[in-house]
């Protein structure tokens, strides 16, 4: 006996003008949490707590060791140095490097220095003498922390050594410094002041959370709407669902660009109509693809499934986090097909940079013709499926 049910035949929405369907999709959205949650909830909950871990932008007093086998006077006022250093905070003095290696592996400490015996003789004979650095390197920043730190107390002996030895030769205190930097080196900032991690990795990361939260907000809509049947629809109704999709990208991107990053007082503002002109370009090709994604997947579930696992490997094709020369060839050319690619390097530019608009144009020339590639595919992929039953149907 065929247990088979009918299925029911899918609904085809009316007829409506470009402000119907706007409204229409609000509502929809409104109406489902899970998209609601996606499209609104998400970016506002990533906006404020993701930021939140890299409050402190800088690390200062990591803990760390010092292996002193040579125990000189030397060796100490190297320990001293890297005591003071901000960076570094010295936790344990020791003559074993294997006891070094424990705390480490205990997480008692983060790195260690290990300063070799006679390293004062041979600096009085002005032979090489070498103090190697060990860090923990499963924690980039914490590593960073530890090797700046102790170079720069290294840096600071070694040059009071080398200009006690111009002394000795008969030259005056000015001059020995002179001698030993003849050209005055001083680094500025330009654009991350206080050189922190957040200033640095957010504001690029905040075009990925706007590409990854709309993009799958609209695929799980339109997946519901294939669903359904309501994927039938002629061209005015699909536009205005793609503006009622974009509204919604453009409220959550002033969000991010005109309060998170004020109240996180990241680096902003060089071009705020440069911005604008960004978010206009950027939110319509997130959104196009979203849908047109939606469309190909067929059902609610599938797009979750499918788009959720893509964030870090996006946002390592970004080109912010990971040289792009150490991408594969391939991926080098395939990462300009996501809205993100662009966009993140046109935000930095117009956001953070103060870059006039003509210097990020390509990149937005790339966003609109990505948006017109993907609205003209979405919208042949849904008149070519308007004529017959829904891919749920046909399986059935």
């Amino acid at each position: 006996m065929n247990t088979a049910t009918t299925p029911k035949p899918a609904v085809t929405p009316r007829p409506q003008g470009l402000l119907g369907a706007w409204l229409q999709a609000l509502a929809t959205v409104v109406r489902d949490k899970g998209v609601l949650l996606l499209l609104i909830g998400a970016p506002v909950l990533y906006g404020f707590f993701y930021p939140w871990f890299y409050a402190d932008e800088v690390l200062t007093r990591v803990p760390v060791a010092v292996v002193d086998m040579d125990r000189t006077s030397l060796s100490r006022q190297i320990t001293r140095f890297a005591d003071a250093d901000p960076r570094i905070a010295v936790r344990m003095v020791t003559g074993s490097e294997r006891k070094a290696q424990e705390a480490l592996w205990r997480g008692e400490i983060e790195g260690y220095a290990v300063i070799p015996a006679g390293l004062k003789r041979n600096v009085v004979r002005g032979e090489n003498a070498v103090v190697s650095i060990e860090a923990n390197g499963a924690y980039a920043l914490l590593n960073k922390a530890v090797q700046f730190g102790f170079a720069e107390a290294v840096g600071t002996v070694s040059a009071g050594v080398e200009i006690k030895k111009l002394q000795a030769s008969g030259q005056s205190a000015q001059q020995a410094r002179a001698s030993r930097a003849p050209v005055q080196l001083q680094t500025v900032a330009l654009f991350n002041p206080t050189e922190g991690y957040g200033s640095f990795v957010v504001p690029a990361v905040a075009l990925l959370i706007l590409q990854q939260t709309l993009l799958m907000g609209a695929a799980l809509l339109v997946g519901t709407w294939v669903e359904s049947g309501q994927h039938r629809a002629n061209v005015t109704t699909w536009l205005g669902r793609l503006l009622a999709l974009c509204a919604l990208g453009w409220a959550s991107g002033l969000f991010y660009f005109g309060w998170i990053f004020v109240l996180h007082d990241y680096p902003r503002g060089g071009n705020p109509l440069g911005a604008l002109a960004l978010l206009a370009c950027y939110i319509p090709a997130i959104a196009s693809l979203g849908a047109l994604l939606g469309l190909w997947f067929g059902n609610r579930e599938r797009a979750l499934q499918v788009l959720l696992w893509t964030t870090l490997p996006i946002a390592f094709v970004a080109g912010f986090s990971w040289p792009v020369e150490a991408l594969p060839e391939p991926l080098q050319w395939l990462r300009w097909l996501l809205p993100s690619t662009s966009g993140v390097q046109a935000s930095l530019r117009l956001n953070q940079l103060g870059a006039p608009l003509s210097a990020a144009l390509p990149y937005l020339c790339a966003l609109v013709a990505m948006c017109a590639v993907w609205t003209a595919a979405l919208l042949y992929a849904a008149r070519k499926t308007s004529g017959g039953l829904t891919p749920e149907l046909q399986k059935q």
